[in-house]
C-alpha cells in the first residue's frame, strides 16, 4: 500500500473528523467526491485505488478528473470547484505530512477553481407562497405535515439539512416563538415564528405526539424525513398550486427556492442585508448581495428616484415624516 492511502485516511479521521469536527454533510460529500476521484484515476493508470501514489495524483491528472466531471457527467461548476475545494484540502494536509512531494502537491494547490454564471435567484411572490402553502391535502397526516414544513421553511428560510435534523424540542411555541438550529460550520440561531406559524406548528405537534428527541417532521417509517424526501414533496405541491397560480408553472421550485423567498420577503419588507444575514445563517455579507440583485422593485423605486432624460432637474425633498411614519406602520 502506497502512501496516498494511509493520507486519505489520517485526513478524515484526524482533520476532518477530529480537529474540524466536520458535520455528516461534509463528510458524505467529501467521501463521495474521493470515490469518484479514484475511480477515474483506477480507469485511467489501471491501478487499483490502494496502488495509486502521490506522481499518480499530480497536477494533470486532477485536472483531468475535473474536466471529466464537467464534460462527460455534466456536473456545474459549482459542483466542480467543491470536487476541487476537497481535493485541495487532502493536498493542504497531505503537505505537512509528506514534504518530499512538495513539488507534485503545490501544483495541484495552484489549479484554480472555474467561474460560472451567475443567474438571478429564483423566488416566490406572495401569491405563489400562498398557492403553494395551500396545496397540500390536509385532509390526509402527510398533507397536514408538508404544510406545516412548507409553512415553517418559507417563514425561517431553513436549509433542507436544518429542516431534516429539526427535533420536537427545536420548537419553541410559547412567548416569544422561535425555531433553533444548528447550521453550517456549527452556528447555532433562532429565527422567530408568526402567530400563523405558532398556530400550524401547534396543531401539527398535537397530532405529532412525539417526544422531545423525536423528528418534527418524521417520515412514514417514523424516522426523520430525508433531503430527497423534501425535495420531492416541494416540487410535487409546486405542481399542483401552479393549476391555481399559473406563474409557478414558469419557474423550477425546490427547497432553496423557499430558502430565497423568505430572503426577499424580508428585503421588500425593509429588513437590512445584515439582519438577513444573521436570520439564514450567513457569515459574510457578500453572500446575500445576490438577493439586491434579484430585487426588481428596488430598482423600480431607485430608477423612480431618478431624473429623467430630457426631464427638468430639481432638488431631492424628502417625504414628509408623518407620511413616511404612516406608511411604514
Amino acid at each position: 500500500m502506497t502512501l496516498v492511502a494511509p493520507t486519505l485516511q489520517a485526513f478524515f479521521t484526524e482533520r476532518l473528523i477530529g480537529h474540524r469536527q466536520a458535520s455528516p454533510h461534509t463528510i458524505a460529500a467529501y467521501r463521495d467526491g474521493f470515490r469518484l476521484l479514484f475511480v477515474y484515476l483506477a480507469e485511467t493508470t489501471g491501478k487499483s485505488p490502494a496502488d495509486l501514489d502521490f506522481d499518480d495524483l499530480d497536477a494533470t491528472a486532477i485536472s483531468g478528473f475535473l474536466a471529466h466531471q464537467e464534460h462527460r457527467r455534466g456536473v456545474s461548476p459549482a459542483t466542480r470547484n467543491a470536487r476541487l475545494a476537497a481535493i485541495r484540502s487532502l493536498f493542504g494536509f497531505a503537505s505537512y505530512r509528506h514534504p518530499e512531494h512538495a513539488a507534485t502537491i503545490s501544483r495541484v494547490l495552484a489549479i484554480p477553481p472555474k467561474r460560472g454564471d451567475r443567474p438571478l435567484v429564483t423566488f416566490l411572490t406572495r401569491p405563489e407562497m400562498d398557492a403553494l402553502l395551500a396545496a397540500p391535502d390536509r385532509k390526509r397526516q402527510i398533507g397536514r405535515r408538508d404544510h406545516a414544513l412548507l409553512s415553517l421553511a418559507v417563514q425561517t428560510g431553513l436549509r433542507v439539512s436544518e429542516l431534516t435534523g429539526l427535533c420536537v424540542h427545536d420548537v419553541y411555541t410559547g412567548r416569544g416563538p422561535h425555531v433553533r438550529v444548528t447550521g453550517k460550520g456549527r452556528k447555532e440561531r433562532a429565527t422567530p415564528l408568526t402567530r400563523d406559524n405558532v398556530t400550524v406548528v401547534l396543531a401539527w405537534l398535537k397530532e405529532r405526539d412525539g417526544g422531545p428527541d423525536h423528528p418534527m417532521f418524521p417520515s412514514p417509517s417514523g424516522g426523520p424525513i430525508g433531503r430527497d424526501a423534501i425535495r420531492k414533496l416541494v416540487v410535487k405541491h409546486a405542481r399542483t398550486a401552479a393549476s391555481d397560480c399559473p406563474s409557478l408553472a414558469n419557474k423550477q421550485v425546490g427547497i432553496h427556492t423557499l430558502r430565497h423567498s423568505c430572503a426577499m420577503n424580508l428585503l421588500h419588507n425593509g429588513v437590512d442585508l445584515a439582519t438577513i444575514a444573521l436570520w439564514l445563517g450567513h457569515e459574510d455579507l457578500r453572500t446575500v448581495q445576490h438577493y439586491l440583485h434579484a430585487d426588481l422593485a428596488l430598482k423600480e423605486r431607485a430608477l423612480a428616484r431618478s431624473t429623467q432624460p430630457g426631464a427638468t432637474p430639481a432638488r431631492y425633498r424628502p417625504s414628509d415624516p408623518v407620511l413616511a411614519f404612516l406608511k411604514n406602520l
